[in-house]
């Protein structure tokens, strides 16, 4: 599928059909760039309104149709990420069942969603107020989403980081804990090159170390996690001595409730986050075909825009969708060019290339209207 298109229009003479300039153009493009697709813009008669407001129209749709694309490829982007953390086959993006390269090239005006008759202003300004209206649903669902994200994120980082930062809570049996009126278990995070000198002294650092209590639970590459079993009444003795020798001591307390708790509670962020997750990419294919639809209208009404302020009063000019290849790319403006009819031709082939007097377009000066259409 391609991926980048040019939206143009070329004036029809006076006495001249349109559909024999499109024969016209059909003719050099399959002679001069044979591999660039060429499709029918069927644009409809819509109200034209008067100079002014054209003028002021026309000063206003580069900016729009920047943020519209903005959000048309924030959208896909979103479906992008969502599919691939899914694992979920990317599958072609649709407008009411039709594939976005499709729509584009078989475009149809919806009347009943933007009468003809509307000003154009006011088509615009919908246009863009329902854009607007979905980027900021895209905002508030997917910070919605990120917060699932990133509280999983925080949980598994404590789960899978050194035993220095993680939780503990798992790695730890009831068996693994002594606790009584005078006797507690503590936890003892010691650096793994430190080990020796953790068994050969920690019997030592206060008075009332139960003998052989300290057993070794867990070793990552860095720390080893050992108990150790003491009175309670040297316990706060036991952790400076141990600080002073670089071992981290921990008071534990082994609850059941707390570690099924905790459990659930993972649980349920997984399945929300699977949930959220499934929520946004079907909101995203839904969003991303009524705004791509949308788009599509604007064009249409920039299309109509430029070529009234370009070729003047009545309308007469046949828009087109084409997708050269880059290579192509000269030959087509060329046969373009060479099909301008308009009588202002002459000042833009007089003047420098891409001097001359642009009408909100791309920033290419032409004697013809065009624009481009990224859909990446």
């Amino acid at each position: 599928m391609a991926t980048r298109y040019w939206v143009s229009s070329l004036p029809v003479g006076q006495g001249s059909p349109a559909s024999s300039l499109w024969s016209r153009l059909q003719d050099s493009i399959s002679k001069k760039a044979f591999d660039t697709a060429l499709y029918r813009f069927n644009i409809p008669n819509l109200r034209v309104g008067t100079l002014d407001s054209l003028l002021a129209l026309s000063d206003d749709l580069l900016k729009s149709n920047s943020f519209i694309e903005g959000v048309s490829h924030k959208i896909r982007r979103q479906i992008e990420e969502l599919e691939r953390v899914s694992g979920v086959l990317s599958s072609s993006l649709t407008v009411d069942g039709v594939p976005v390269d499709s729509y584009l090239t078989r475009f149809v005006w919806d009347e009943a969603k933007y009468p003809t008759m509307s000003p154009l202003r006011e088509i615009v300004d919908g246009i863009h107020v329902q854009i607007a209206k979905i980027e900021d649903d895209l905002k508030v669902r997917v910070a919605e989403y990120n917060n699932i994200r990133s509280q999983l994120n925080a949980i598994n980082r404590k789960q899978g980081g050194s035993l220095a930062v993680r939780d503990l809570s798992n790695l730890v049996k009831p068996e693994d804990i002594v606790s009584s009126e005078h006797l507690t278990t503590l936890l003892a995070i010691v650096p793994k090159y430190s080990q020796k000198d953790w068994l050969s002294s920690y019997e030592t650092l206060t008075s009332y170390v139960v003998p052989r209590s300290s057993k070794k639970l867990q070793e990552d590459n860095e720390y080893a996690l050992y108990t150790v079993t003491l009175f309670i009444r040297d316990a706060d003795i036991f952790r400076t001595k141990s600080r002073e020798r670089n071992f981290q001591v921990h008071d534990f307390e082994y609850n059941s409730e707390t570690q099924e708790s905790r459990k659930q509670e993972l649980e349920k962020l997984v399945q929300d986050q699977d949930a959220l997750r499934s929520s946004l990419l079907q909101w995203c294919y839904s969003s991303y075909g009524e705004v791509f639809s949308s788009w599509m209208h604007f064009c249409a009404v920039r299309v109509f825009t430029e070529s009234i302020l370009r070729y003047g009063l009545p309308p007469s000019f046949l828009s087109v969708v084409l997708s050269p290849p880059t290579k192509s790319e000269n030959k087509v403006r060329s046969v373009l060019e060479g099909l301008c009819e308009n009588s202002h031709s002459s000042f833009w082939k007089s003047e420098d290339e891409g001097a001359g007097f642009g009408v909100a377009g791309d920033g290419d000066a032409h004697p013809y209207v065009s624009f481009t259409i990224n859909l990446l």
